[in-house]
């Protein structure tokens, strides 16, 4: 070892060998996984937050225990939600696992933990006729009320993710099938049916969108750019009109994902074919659903049977 490199801090080798750590699992996610840009930057921060305490503490991602690890949650207790601990405790497993499987440690710290119990929230929603009235709300043909009207639509006759909508491009949209492609989390497709109303304001859409803002001729969904909508200006829009039309709950984009799926369930749609639509890896992500059923069951149970 030579002088200047003996000189160096501890701390900042310390530092550079959990960076490197937490670039290698980001790239693995990135180019392995196929792991969202929006799920890898989750685990990065989840995981450099990890490394900042752990430094407090005198330890390091590459050395760290069960004890280690376990002390870190309980940190977080009364700081974070349920929910919130328990996505950086799956981060943390992902990540000790990878490590594990390439050498860079003896044994995963975390792999016996637990994560706390989750609170079960009913996921916001609209009825139908509130739905119904944020839809008739969008009123007028300029090229931008086409567009948003076309938006509102997809997303309902959908149920897809408002990432899903905004990277769509014009050859996902089979109109003659009546269908759309959609790629969803960890790059997986499936196909989603799509009704006639939503396929003719596509093509209103389309039709009054002026061409010399079509700088972006794949995209589906463009700004007064010309270019691709994003994520963010699509939560904009969707605010915007369920603003106007006053429902009970507030809600952007993923509040129209929640009302597809309960209004389904409520007509009688089976819970594996609205997994399906959605795109859910496990059945249980799509059980939350159930609650809101039973809730208008019994709803309809007060309302209707004489000794409720």
């Amino acid at each position: 070892m030579g002088d200047g490199e003996a000189r160096k801090p501890r701390g900042d080798r310390k530092s550079r060998v959990a960076a490197r750590l937490i670039g290698d699992f980001a790239s693995y996610l990135h180019h392995e996984v196929r792991a969202s840009p929006h799920t890898i930057k989750a685990y990065r921060t989840d995981l450099q937050q990890l490394a900042t305490f752990l430094t407090a503490e005198g330890q390091t991602l590459a050395t760290v225990d069960v004890y280690g690890v376990r002390a870190y949650l309980a940190s977080l207790a009364g700081t974070a939600q349920k929910s919130s601990v328990a996505r950086k405790l799956a981060a943390l497993k992902h990540f000790f696992r990878y490590c594990e499987h390439n050498g860079e440690r003896a044994a995963d710290p975390a792999a016996a933990l637990g994560g706390p119990k989750r609170e079960r929230h009913l996921p916001p929603h609209f009825s139908v006729d509130e739905v119904f009235r944020v839809l008739d709300g969008v009123q007028g043909q300029g090229p931008r009320t086409c567009r948003d009207r076309a938006i509102l639509e997809l997303l309902y006759s959908t149920g897809i993710r408002v990432s899903e909508l905004a990277a769509l491009d014009w050859r996902d949209i089979n109109r003659r099938a009546e269908v759309v492609r959609v790629l969803g989390k960890g790059a997986k497709e499936r196909i989603v049916p799509v009704g006639a109303t939503a396929l003719k304001a596509l093509e209103d859409y389309r039709r009054h969108w002026p061409t010399n803002q079509c700088k972006d001729t794949d995209a589906v969904f463009l700004n007064q750019r010309g270019t691709r909508l994003t994520v963010r200006s699509v939560g904009r829009i969707v605010a915007h009109y369920v603003g106007r039309a006053h429902t009970r709950v507030t809600g952007g984009p993923h509040a129209f994902r929640h009302s597809f799926a309960t209004h389904l369930l409520n007509a009688g749609a089976d819970l594996r074919a609205i997994q399906e639509l959605l795109g859910h890896a496990r059945l249980s992500t799509t059980q939350q659903y159930t609650h809101v059923n039973f809730a208008h069951l019994a709803e309809v149970y007060d309302r209707a049977f004489p000794r409720a």
